[in-house]
């Protein structure tokens, strides 16, 4: 499979400018498929797409095109056994003065995933527990002592994602993903001096048996550790959804909730750590919030997970009056789950925690390109109507409306300004959205 593009019209340097000479074509992927002779294994290698289980919307660990090996084997009708190994990061840290050390470049910077899921497929039930463990280099996210001159956070080692626009996106959702937002130290290096370890496991289910009624759910639970506490993360999240299926659409409703962060920066984050989620097009939780149409742009409004929040919802799904027509309408409503106290640290208005450590902010704003973070007193909806149109077999008309509003604690004791805070109170809008797509496929 390839790619053409990011391609911005009118802009020289992807090709979009007059002579449109653009030159990014991209391998997104390229494996072979195999079977092991006189036997039921098959296995895949090379870069593929890897989603893991989930029966509700989308899995909320990893989604992703990456590099690796799948080997599954169908012990009988009913059960069936996958194993992967990826490699997502390695080869990519240069050498940095700013962390102190003398290392060389590609020095542990790697990172390892290792996964087995188990499908169980019955009459009217289909169960997949899964489990994956990581092994992750200090320099997969090394952190330098140098603060960013704009922004006034730490800034990334000088991996190549960070200067590649494309591959920024998924590495800006890695760091967001995995390390605290708000880190709390004496230490001026802030990254584990050995590798880390990533744990993840989950439960995923449906019920089909009183069909025309679906009870689809996800327990998922995941965690990071290393050397140097603070920068630990781990928490649990779990999703729940009720559909009936009729003629003309498909309503449901549905809620999630996720751990959120304690008040206290220096013992890493409470939230369930993630490492990457692009949309495929599948059934997600939104299309505007939490993932966008990958035609239009993967990252969500409100960030690329909804970890941190809780909420509920109802939607119409496949709304259809007339052939070749079809919608979805969805209203979500959240909040988060994360400590009033942690707003002052996401802000800078507290530079230090309760025993006198530096508190470094990480990604996590209302202005940052990686989600917003929101406490126990803030609360959002969303709305979203999606719609296609078959024009003919190939080509589909794609229209996409959404809308989020926010009710955030503006007192001075959560977003608010107060104890002589350099920023102003928080500047944010209504967002909303239009989008208009041409989708041909063949």
């Amino acid at each position: 499979m390839f790619e053409i593009g990011d391609q911005f019209w009118g802009q020289e340097a992807t090709g979009g400018a007059l002579g449109a000479d653009g030159t990014v074509v991209e391998v997104k992927n390229a494996y072979i498929d195999w079977t092991v002779p006189n036997t039921d294994l098959k296995l895949r290698m090379g870069l593929q797409l890897v989603a893991l289980p989930s029966f509700t919307f989308e899995n909320n660990v990893f989604i992703d095109d990456v590099a690796g090996i799948t080997a599954s084997y169908a012990c009988n009708e009913n059960i069936s056994l996958t194993g992967m190994w990826m490699r997502p990061y390695n080869d990519n840290y240069t050498q940095n003065a700013a962390l102190n050390h003398n290392e060389s470049n590609n020095y542990l910077d790697n990172m390892d995933l290792f996964a087995l899921s188990l499908p169980m497929r019955f009459d009217g039930i289909r169960i997949t527990p899964w489990a994956m463990m990581a092994g992750i280099g200090p320099n997969v996210m090394a952190l330098t002592s140098a603060n960013d001159p704009l922004t006034g956070v730490p800034r990334l080692g000088t991996n190549p994602a960070v200067i590649n626009s494309q591959a920024g996106q998924t590495w800006g959702q890695l760091t967001s993903g995995m390390l605290p937002a708000a880190i709390s130290t004496n230490d001026q290096r802030l990254r584990n001096d050995s590798y880390s370890t990533g744990v993840w496991a989950g439960l995923t289910g449906e019920l089909t048996m009183l069909d025309p009624w679906r009870f689809a759910w996800d327990v998922n639970y995941g965690s990071v550790t290393g050397d140097k506490g603070y920068l630990n993360r781990s928490g649990w999240m779990v999703n729940a959804l009720l559909e009936y299926k009729m003629d003309w659409a498909t309503p449901g409703i549905y809620g999630w909730y996720s751990t959120g962060d304690d008040s206290n920066p220096h013992n890493g984050s409470e939230r369930m750590p993630f490492i990457s989620q692009v949309n495929i097009g599948g059934d997600s939780l939104s299309n505007f919030g939490f993932r966008s149409s990958p035609w239009v742009n993967n990252e969500g409004i409100l960030g690329g997970n909804a970890v941190g929040l809780w909420g509920v919802g109802a939607r119409l799904k496949d709304i259809s009056f007339m052939d070749n027509l079809k919608s979805t309408l969805l209203v979500n409503f959240f909040g988060g789950t994360n400590d009033t106290k942690m707003a002052s640290y996401i802000l800078g208005r507290h530079n230090t925690d309760s025993s006198g450590r530096q508190v470094y902010r990480r990604w996590t704003d209302f202005n940052s390109n990686y989600g917003v973070y929101l406490t126990e007193a803030d609360t959002g909806i969303e709305v979203n109507l999606n719609s296609q149109y078959k024009v003919y077999d190939n080509l589909t008309v794609l229209l996409e409306l959404g809308y989020i509003h926010l009710w955030l604690d503006e007192s001075k004791s959560v977003w608010g300004r107060s104890g002589g805070s350099p920023h102003n109170n928080l500047n944010y809008q209504d967002a909303w959205k239009a989008s208009l797509g041409f989708q041909y496929s063949f």
